[in-house]
């Protein structure tokens, strides 16, 4: 089924973005991401030039992140004064992100921006992630079999004013999870993701928050901020294809509901080693097509 994307300038398989759609959908309820870090480069892949794949990535991730909350908010597993604070800090952060859009589109490097954005993070993600759960899985003989005690980091703690948070535990500065709204809301504008492969490992790691309201969370966040995201390409890169971003949300909104049962009953370390090799595996197919362009480029004649 050939679809006509008029922003993109292409014709594509109808059905084949539909299942990209899908896929992002499970993948935004099992780990609380949004799934535009999968959406964006299979997109660039399959030909959608990497400025729409981005901006229509966001689009969808809108949707999958709206099926993913009320499923979570069923269960009591969003901190809904958490993220609001990073809601703030990441609407503040898509605007900066549309600024430094703008400007690498006007020098004509946003194209390779967002592919080095790409293998820098989901490579470095990737790698963490993934030796976390083999640890899990696989402990180092003498180790200690007691799950480790979530604690905010240092610098979480040193920053002046306290909130309690009281459905993530904690009585910590709201300038923590601001800035890290804002951070994320740039590379939302930038990359077309939703930011949780970044937002979920942080508020563990660094919030300290309780794993039963990361996942929640992280989606609340993730869907206002892809919604102004949406709104800001829309008016200043007019790079959102509506038929593409349209054909996505159609897969993810029924994906995130099977993502979302199955989180409940998967063992969270294997679930977390299939998203780190799924991420490398993303971040070393970028590399390799970064890694070609100049070699194609000389293979060109000046004649």
């Amino acid at each position: 089924m050939d679809v006509y994307l008029p922003i993109a300038n292409l014709s594509v398989n109808g059905f084949y973005i539909v299942m990209l759609g899908g896929l992002t959908g499970i993948l935004s309820g099992l780990f609380g991401v949004g799934g535009g870090f999968l959406t964006t480069p299979l997109l660039i892949f399959y030909g959608i030039p990497p400025t729409v794949a981005a901006a229509s990535a966001a689009t969808q991730v809108t949707g999958a992140s709206v099926s993913g909350v009320i499923a979570h908010g069923k269960r009591n597993g969003v901190d809904y004064r958490m993220g609001l604070v990073m809601v703030g800090g990441g609407v503040v952060g898509a605007l900066i992100g549309a600024l430094l859009f703008r400007f690498l589109q006007s020098v004509g490097q946003i194209d390779v921006v967002i592919n080095v954005l790409y293998v820098v993070m989901l490579g470095t993600i990737g790698g963490l992630m993934m030796r976390e759960a083999i640890e899990a899985l696989w402990p180092r003989e003498g180790a200690s079999k007691q799950p480790r005690k979530r604690r905010h980091h240092p610098v979480v703690a040193s920053l002046p004013i306290r909130w309690r948070f009281y459905r993530s535990g904690l009585y910590i500065s709201p300038l923590a999870p601001l800035i890290l709204g804002v951070l994320v809301g740039i590379l939302t504008m930038l990359m077309g993701v939703g930011g949780g492969f970044i937002l979920v490992p942080a508020m563990l790691y660094l919030l300290g928050m309780s794993g039963n309201v990361v996942v929640g969370t992280s989606l609340f966040q993730i869907l206002f901020v892809t919604m102004v995201t949406t709104m800001t390409h829309a008016l200043t890169t007019k790079a959102v294809d509506i038929v593409l971003a349209g054909l996505l949300l159609l897969g993810s909104v029924m994906g995130a509901q099977f993502g979302t049962q199955i989180a409940l009953k998967a063992r969270p370390e294997i679930l977390r080693l299939v998203l780190a090799g799924i991420v490398i595996l993303v971040a070393l197919r970028m590399l390799y097509g970064l890694g070609i362009q100049p070699d194609e480029i000389y293979t060109v004649s000046p004649l």
